[in-house]
């Protein structure tokens, strides 16, 4: 697949994966190999920033191969993820972050104008910001203007597994933006991913898919597989949607065929 750059960092891998779930980990380590994602995501809140060398997750992790992509998960207001997004920093895992605030338990939707704020400030201090926004084209356009070097809509609820639930907004998105598109949350199976390139998406963002399947290492290496067709699909450019059928060998063609005629 073609490579692709965010925050001056060159990409081959369409697949962000998320650290979290893993049964353990091992696990983790080996569903890291089968999907040769380049990008980990993780919750900052979650690892041991004063002993990274230690963290139960991130000491099995190659920090030389791999990028970090620490998460303000827990955050409710943008003041609380720009504390978070510093302490990372400052603990030596790079200056990549996800912006992720939530306000509501129960759906963990992003609250707009908090997210806005965050990544406005975070651009200034020099993070390379990607923000977790829902499938809204106006305010990924507003991210995008206020510096964020990627955009990460949601296809539908974290770790709901609903998949992409308006395919509209996403094709939207990606059409107005100058900046990958990343889409992140919701996705429930390879499909599901393979329609998110399709639709002209830049990567995905999988975790509970991967971690909390039966065989999360074969899963690993199923969404690798299903971002690879997506993006083939995508370049070679479906046929277009028709009302009525349409047969392979129309009626003059057969007609043609017959001797004599």
């Amino acid at each position: 697949m073609t490579s692709y750059t965010i925050g001056g960092k060159t990409l081959k891998s369409r697949l962000f994966l998320g650290t979290g779930r893993f049964p353990n980990p091992l696990v983790l380590k080996q569903a890291i190999a089968a999907s040769e994602a380049e990008v980990l995501t993780f919750a900052v809140r979650r690892v041991q920033l004063d002993a990274v060398e230690e963290d139960a997750v991130l000491q099995h992790v190659d920090m030389e191969q791999k990028i970090f992509l620490p998460n303000t998960s827990g955050a409710r207001t943008a003041d609380e993820a720009v504390r978070i997004a510093r302490l990372a920093r400052a603990a030596g895992v790079g200056n990549w972050i996800k912006v992720e605030i939530s306000v509501a338990d129960e759906t963990l939707l992003p609250d707009p104008l908090e997210t806005l704020r965050a990544t406005e400030r975070l651009v200034k201090e020099g993070f390379v910001v990607l923000p977790y926004a829902s499938d809204d084209p106006v305010m990924c356009k507003h991210l995008e203007e206020a510096g964020a070097a990627a955009v990460m809509p949601g296809g539908s609820p974290i770790g709901s597994g609903l998949g992409i639930l308006n395919p509209y907004n996403i094709e939207r998105i990606v059409e107005q933006a100058n900046v990958p598109v990343i889409v992140d949350a919701g996705i429930g199976t390879p499909s599901d991913a393979a329609l998110a390139m399709e639709l002209g998406a830049a990567a995905v963002l999988v975790n509970t898919a991967i971690a909390k399947a039966k065989d999360p290492v074969a899963m690993a290496r199923a969404f690798k597989l299903a971002v690879e067709a997506g993006r083939e699909a995508r370049a070679a450019g479906r046929i277009p949607k028709k009302k009525y059928a349409s047969a392979s060998s129309g009626y003059e063609e057969l007609i043609s065929r017959i001797p004599g005629r």
